[in-house]
């Protein structure tokens, strides 16, 4: 148990980073510009949700689930304009986009507790930075 404490939390050169990154068949510049267009995406999730539950005794306004979904769908169309109008254009429907809406799905939209926002924010701007000393558990 030790072993693997001691494995998981050494940091990884910048030379191992490269090495797996070569090994994987990694871009660094895609890695970016899938940070990029995740922390876009998250912010702009965040940042326009209207199903916050209220802080005292106001009335509380929920969303149905489809609200939710037009929520994403609302959100990722926007981010996918935006890159689009810099020259980098994703495709609007996809693998990706499941991924993301089942990700949001778990982590934001059906979450009771809306401390997750901010924990994800961390999450995803942890694994996403290259050459971050905490990559070594997460390349493996």
């Amino acid at each position: 148990m030790e072993n693997f404490f001691n494995y998981i939390t050494k940091p990884l050169t910048p030379e191992d980073v490269d090495l797996w990154f070569r090994g994987n068949n990694i871009i660094p510049e895609k890695l970016e510009l899938y940070s990029d267009f995740s922390h876009s995406l998250n912010i702009l999730i965040v940042d326009t949700y209207l199903g916050e539950p209220p802080q005292s005794n106001e009335t509380k306004i929920t969303l149905s689930e489809d609200d939710n979904v037009r929520h994403f769908e609302w959100c990722w169309n926007k981010v996918v304009d935006n890159f689009k109008k810099e020259g980098l254009v994703f495709d609007y429907t996809g693998e990706h986009f499941d991924y993301f809406k089942s990700f949001f799905d778990e982590i934001f939209y059906n979450q009771k507790m809306k401390k997750s926002e901010n924990l994800l924010v961390v999450f995803l701007m942890t694994c996403l930075i290259q050459k971050n000393p905490l990559l070594n558990p997460i390349l493996t």
